[in-house]
């Protein structure tokens, strides 16, 4: 029985002419949609809960950077977020994205499994690659 050596580089080469020539990358994560509307003078965040839930961030926590961030009282009312002022939509949307990328990605690995820790100083640790950054 003979068995046939090859160097590494050939086995490297025969592995990667099995690979299929296109990958389907996919995230899992994608950016959530806002749906808001405006009643009267009030700005009705639909899917606040769903958000939250899905970047895994405490409501509260969700709310009043958006407060501060808008400049405008907010007052959860079961799983919808009122906003005191009219907003539109692509403002909304745009403030929940900055969030995101400050509070729930890691800006080492772009991967959204990340928790925040700590009494004091607040860290935001990702699951995924072992990251620790301070966030404010």
């Amino acid at each position: 029985m003979s068995i046939k050596m090859e160097s590494y580089e050939e086995m490297l080469k025969e592995l990667y002419s099995k690979l299929p020539s296109k990958i389907k990358r996919k995230e899992r994560f994608e950016m959530p949609e806002v749906v808001s509307y405006i009643e009267g003078k009030k700005t009705i965040f639909k899917n606040f809960s769903s958000i939250a839930q899905k970047i895994r961030r405490r409501e509260e926590m969700f709310a009043k950077f958006l407060s501060k961030e808008l400049g405008v009282p907010v007052k959860k009312e079961g799983s919808v977020l009122v906003l005191q002022r009219k907003i539109n939509n692509r403002l909304l949307q745009q403030k929940v994205n900055i969030f995101i990328k400050e509070y729930v990605i890691c800006l080492e690995c772009n991967r959204p499994d990340t928790n925040i820790r700590g009494e004091g100083v607040k860290m935001l640790v990702c699951e995924a690659c072992g990251a620790r950054r301070p966030i404010k």
